[in-house]
């Protein structure tokens, strides 16, 4: 706790900065509100207006939970099939490339048409903005196993199955939980580009309204709403990480001894 304290205040100090600047050209100016408002009248919006977007905070959260669970699931097993397949990757990891080219606020409404305007066009898109950091991520940690490790194993006649699970997924648990912290930050801006479909609820709808309204200062609400999401988001997965591997560490000492 020490440490994060110690590396955080700076990033601190920079946004305090930026927040006191802001303030200060917002009242000099003299900028209306529903152009650019200061955080102070931003800070009230969040204060008084909780009511109005805590539902839509608990709707986001389940949208983005589902589709990241999903997105990873599929991330992890499509890099598991590619890394074991060789010849599958080959014909099937181009394609990963350019799936990742078309845009997706120009596929969201392609998904209404084909799917309609429930749970599962939502889904699909967070899916979609996730499964690729994992399995890009994870095909590289696969690749960046030790070789004399992985020839000692060979050596010693260990089936591919016993390489792969007591080798090449360890090795490869970095690289995962780092494409893990990517997909999560994705998966909170893939819900907020989904609920855009038609949602009745969510961060995503509370902007459009207050958008459509020229509340501005509920934009920026919602603005800072999906940041602190995906912040603590991030900070959850850097937990986790930190454990499993100290985890892995500790049992792999264990074995040693």
């Amino acid at each position: 706790m020490k440490s994060i304290l110690q590396r955080g205040w700076r990033p601190l100090s920079v946004l305090l900065f930026l927040l006191i600047l802001w303030e200060m050209a917002g009242r000099i100016l003299d900028i209306p509100v529903w152009l650019l408002p200061v955080p102070s009248q931003v800070w009230q919006e969040a204060i008084h207006g909780w009511m109005h977007y805590s539902g839509h905070i608990v709707s986001t959260i389940r949208l983005t939970l589902t589709g990241y669970a999903i997105g990873i699931s599929v991330g992890l097993i499509v890099a598991i099939f590619l890394f074991r397949l060789p010849a599958l990757q080959e014909a099937f990891y181009p394609l990963l490339i350019l799936s990742q080219n078309i845009p997706i606020i120009v596929l969201a409404p392609l998904l209404v048409i084909w799917f309609g305007f429930g749970m599962l066009p939502k889904v699909i898109v967070i899916v979609l903005v996730c499964f690729f950091p994992v399995t890009i991520a994870t095909l590289d940690g696969f690749r960046q196993t030790d070789k004399d490790l992985l020839h000692y194993m060979k050596m010693t006649g260990a089936s591919n199955r016993q390489i792969f699970w007591k080798l090449q997924w360890p090795h490869a648990l970095p690289s995962i939980f780092s494409g893990l912290k990517i997909a999560g930050t994705y998966s909170v801006m893939g819900a907020v580009i989904s609920e855009w479909l038609g949602s009745g609820k969510g961060i995503g709808v509370y902007m459009t309204l207050a958008s459509s309204s020229f509340k501005t200062d509920r934009v920026f609400v919602a603005i800072f709403l999906i940041m602190i999401l995906s912040l603590t988001f991030f900070a959850i997965i850097a937990l986790i990480e930190k454990w499993v591997l100290k985890w892995q560490r500790q049992g792999g000492n264990s074995l040693d001894g």
